[in-house]
């Protein structure tokens, strides 16, 4: 019997908005609401403070495995190698545990300096990274930003140094909220140029409020259903992230962690939705 798309992509959820919970809470909300694992930021102000994450990070990973689930993708303070960072401590930490990728930090661009050439002045600093990562067995990944000073905000900028580089040393977390706001109509192209280079597909939906972005449960915004169709016929075969940032309120409550619980499960019928598996 051919395998299915169901039996390839693992989900998983971003769990930034879950700040303040035990590990032992992260993961029964993650099984609970159905899915496979999670993705977590271990980074400043995150779930783990990179100073932690030796003695830390075990104790998460522990966590998720009694609720057989994985950290699937570590969202990291990490873009280049350094010891302020603590780049190669934690990459290797996390790579022991099992953890198979991480999002990197995002670039900046000075708009009053010329942008090519800050372009460039990058290429170094990724190279070191990537090579650091492939001796460790880690993948670094680059999510595109929306917004006017982000690298990778327009996606061609990082994949003209991303395609120097097997998909597996050097990948995007493609993102489609920040594709369809940038690109608007045009996502299926920046899609299409950088489908072979997808480390992780995140899924995520906005409004606009005048000239503001404001997040949406997913299917209630601009992105595009079809885009689940769409990625599912390239063959594509790594995680899927959902994120669901438009959740307010402190996961501490009762009240506002119930609200949250059925956001999980609501918006995971949605994706499988545009995946074609309900």
């Amino acid at each position: 019997m051919a395998e299915t798309p169901k039996s390839k992509n693992k989900i998983c959820f971003f769990t930034k908005h879950l700040q303040g919970l035990s590990f032992d809470e992260i993961a029964s909300l993650g099984a609970e609401a159905g899915y496979d694992g999670v993705e977590s930021p271990i980074r400043p102000k995150g779930h783990i403070e990179p100073e932690k994450v030796v003695d830390e990070l075990p104790k998460y990973v522990e966590a998720l495995k009694k609720q057989n689930l994985e950290l699937m993708i570590m969202t990291s303070g990490i873009n280049e190698v350094s010891a302020e960072q603590r780049t190669e401590e934690i990459l290797r930490t996390a790579a022991k545990l099992g953890v198979k990728r991480f999002r990197m930090n995002y670039f900046k661009y000075d708009l009053k300096q010329p942008i090519w050439e800050q372009l460039q002045a990058v290429r170094p600093k990724i190279k070191d990274l990537v090579a650091l990562c492939k001796e460790i067995g880690i993948q670094p990944m680059f999510q595109n930003h929306s917004g006017k000073d982000y690298f990778g905000a327009a996606v061609w900028d990082i994949f003209s140094i991303m395609r120097e580089y097997p998909a597996a040393d050097f990948s995007f977390a493609f993102d489609i909220l920040h594709a369809t706001c940038e690109g608007g109509l045009s996502w299926p192209l920046e899609f299409n140029l950088v489908k072979d280079h997808i480390g992780a597909a995140y899924f995520k939906d906005f409004k606009w409020d005048g000239r503001k972005l404001v997040t949406v449960p997913l299917g209630e915004g601009q992105v595009d259903p079809k885009y689940g169709e769409i990625l599912m016929k390239t063959g594509y075969s790594g995680p899927i992230s959902l994120h669901l940032e438009y959740l307010e309120g402190k996961a501490s409550d009762p009240a506002v962690l119930k609200e949250f619980r059925a956001a999980h499960v609501r918006d995971l019928k949605t994706l499988k939705g545009w995946l074609g598996w309900a």
